[in-house]
């Protein structure tokens, strides 16, 4: 059966969320929260104590087989070779191009078992693309694993404390982009110390059955220590203090890791992947452009797809991200401009409306967290 186009896909917080008076809005075809008590409010707690996410809209992709390493080795450009059995990795599903299909954080459970998590608005051309990329070149089942699972963040300072409560699992002693299988308030789930706020914290993965037991347990437990439930509004300002690339905005099929400042993902030496003759000979060429990060100096904001001008007014780029930072009380973004521009210091304009607002390019990330 062939759902309608107009109906929103809804996770199985859904009613949860409306029930709390969330403001929801459709993101990605789904039904989802942008805000509880407010964006401000929300960002800060997850700096300075926790929030709690409903991020069940993101896709799982698994891949099974004797040759799912090969598989993911192939579509994927960072080295999945390199992970042990527990840990992760952020990469970059490639075109023929060396441009991104999607990013994603690649899990290996186990030699012939490869966990994908990938972009809630492209997880199903994803599970195509992967699959139709293996067809006949790779013994490896690609499986759109999706429906199996919810996935609730938790991030900020406080988050291990909170969720420690509820699991003898040894989270404390898990390293960053590691993960384990365990129980958290009796629910079975892949435990992963993982985010995507520039915090601390987990991202837990568990049968949808168990969303509404488990985002109430957290939600409880966390409250009095200041935890607070966060929308996908704080989620945008978290990880764009933290210069986390969004796909649709920093990353699409238009840009390559140099451009986008995630040469660290893409390692040329590992063998054949897609993408790799294009990405190579772009590093041997070089780029003409490259993803910067902005303040305004001024109260002006910066907002998605505003004009870059340089000092003679001259337009070079586009705003790709940008807003108020709450924890940094700045605004802030990041936009593509000319390798020469990228200077710290540089000082650029942003067409704010009718106006020429002045900006100055500053090293990324903004924020970055105390170890």
């Amino acid at each position: 059966m062939i759902e309608s186009t107009t109906q929103l896909r809804k996770t199985a917080l859904n009613s949860v969320h409306r029930r709390m008076g969330a403001k929801m809005v459709n993101f990605g075809g789904w039904d989802m929260p942008v805000e509880y008590s407010g964006i401000v409010s929300e960002h800060i707690a997850t700096r300075t104590a926790a929030g709690l996410f409903d991020v069940s809209h993101m896709g799982e992709i698994e891949l099974r087989g004797p040759q799912a390493l090969d598989l993911a080795q192939f579509v994927t450009c960072n080295d999945a070779a390199k992970l042990t059995e527990g840990q992760a990795q952020y990469s970059g599903l490639m075109t023929s191009a060396g441009t991104f299909v999607d990013d994603l954080l690649v899990h290996k459970i186990s030699g012939d078992h490869y966990f994908l998590c990938v972009n809630a608005g492209n997880q199903d051309n994803d599970f195509e693309y992967i699959r139709s990329a293996g067809r006949g070149r790779f013994n490896a089942q690609v499986e759109n694993a999706g429906e199996r699972y919810s996935q609730i963040a938790i991030q900020g300072p406080k988050a291990l404390g909170i969720v420690r409560h509820f699991t003898p699992a040894p989270i404390a002693e898990l390293k960053y982009y590691h993960f384990l299988f365990g129980e958290v308030a009796g629910v079975k789930a892949l435990i992963a110390r993982t985010g995507y706020t520039g915090e601390d914290g987990f991202e837990l993965y568990f049968a949808p059955e168990h969303s509404e037991k488990l985002w109430n347990a957290l939600l409880e437990a966390g409250a009095p220590e200041g935890l607070l439930p966060c929308g996908l509004g704080a989620r945008n300002t978290l990880r764009l203090e933290a210069a986390m690339c969004l796909y649709g905005h920093e990353i699409d099929e238009t840009t390559s890791v140099w451009e986008a400042n995630l040469g660290w993902i893409c390692k040329l030496g590992k063998g054949n992947f897609l993408g790799r003759d294009a990405l190579l000979a772009q590093k041997e060429k070089g780029i003409g452009r490259i993803l910067a990060g902005f303040e305004m100096q001024d109260r002006l904001i910066a907002r998605d797809a505003y004009p870059v001008l340089a000092s003679n007014g001259h337009k070079i780029g586009r705003v790709t991200s940008g807003s108020p930072a709450p924890f940094l009380k700045k605004n802030i973004g990041m936009a593509y401009v000319p390798v020469e521009s990228n200077a710290p210091g540089t000082e650029i304009r942003i067409g704010v409306r009718s106006q020429e607002a002045p900006a100055k390019v500053v090293p990324l990330p903004f924020y970055k967290r105390s170890r």
